[in-house]
């Protein structure tokens, strides 16, 4: 009988195409994960593994198989999420992923809630950019995300957390930073600094500028917020930053932040499951108490450092 221990060895060589670090993900040495997949082969009948000096593959069968398995695997974990859920839906592991323009800034805000109000349930957080998150979320490694929501997401289910403002960050000595009123005509023929490619952030952020009729910064394309906020402050250009990256309490005396006047730019920030999530009671009460703790109302106020 197949074993899901070998699925998970047949899917590890997929993602890592090296034997050593398949078996360190998967934490066994590396003869066992080797030997594992030979036994495999010998049960099916079919070479799953090319091996070369160096590197490894799957072969065309070994291709088709691991998309196979990982349904398994997915399957077999929203079992036991579901039998746990039956016993308390407020208690286990949850995996929560976010991107990098968000986790720093909401985080801080939001975990110290969590942790109170869900005391049984332990938190694993991953950082990192919105595809990776969402292949991660539809192969099971991770229960829910909180992210912008883009059209890709249709195929998830989303629950709206909050809309973010978006303000303009610039220098002192820019013209724009003591405009009273300011508008997102304002930033016409402006030239702005943005993130690298990657981030959704970025194309949220310019298609708002190029509406506008602002241009992007060609020169130097900036690996994170924190990046951008630096170029600003050393009066290099002007940009737009999230509303909660600029009340992450980082002053700098050189940068004003700048809210719009309606119609104000903003990014929906949402929380994402796989349809027909096992612990939905967990994730109703997630939603509810991010929507409690984020109020950009009363919270997140513009602020000048």
């Amino acid at each position: 009988m197949i074993k899901l221990r070998d699925l998970e060895y047949l899917d590890a060589i997929e993602q890592h195409k090296h034997f050593g670090q398949a078996a360190q993900a998967c934490f066994v040495s590396q003869p066992t994960l080797s030997g594992q997949l030979m036994k495999l082969e010998d049960q099916l009948g079919l070479q799953l593994v090319e091996r070369h000096r160096g590197n490894v593959m799957l072969t065309p069968a070994g291709e088709t198989l691991v998309k196979e398995a990982r349904q398994v695997l997915q399957a077999a974990q929203h079992f036991e999420a579901s039998a746990k859920a039956l016993l308390d839906p407020f208690a286990g592991d949850l995996h929560l992923g976010l991107i990098p323009t968000l986790a720093p800034y909401l985080l801080p805000k939001i975990m110290p809630l969590l942790s109170q109000s869900l005391p049984n349930i332990k938190f694993y957080l991953h950082e990192k950019q919105t595809k990776v998150l969402l292949e991660q979320l539809n192969q099971g490694k991770l229960d829910a995300l909180i992210l912008p929501y883009l059209p890709e997401m249709e195929k998830f289910d989303a629950y709206h957390l909050f809309d973010e403002p978006l303000m303009l960050a610039c220098p002192k000595e820019h013209p724009l930073s003591d405009k009273k009123n300011l508008l997102l005509s304002d930033l016409h023929q402006q030239n702005i600094l943005t993130l690298e490619d990657g981030h959704c952030l970025k194309d949220q952020a310019m298609g708002y500028c190029f509406a506008a009729g602002a241009q992007e910064d060609n020169s130097f394309q900036a690996t994170s917020l924190e990046t951008l906020r630096h170029m600003v402050a050393c009066g290099l250009g002007i940009t737009l930053l999230p509303a909660l990256a600029t009340q992450s309490g980082l002053t700098n005396e050189n940068i004003n932040y700048l809210a719009f006047e309606n119609p104000q730019p903003t990014r929906g920030i949402s929380l994402v499951v796989r349809p027909n999530y096992s612990r939905m009671i967990c994730v109703r009460k997630l939603v509810a108490l991010i929507r409690e703790t984020v109020n950009f109302s009363e919270q997140i106020k513009p602020k000048a450092q």
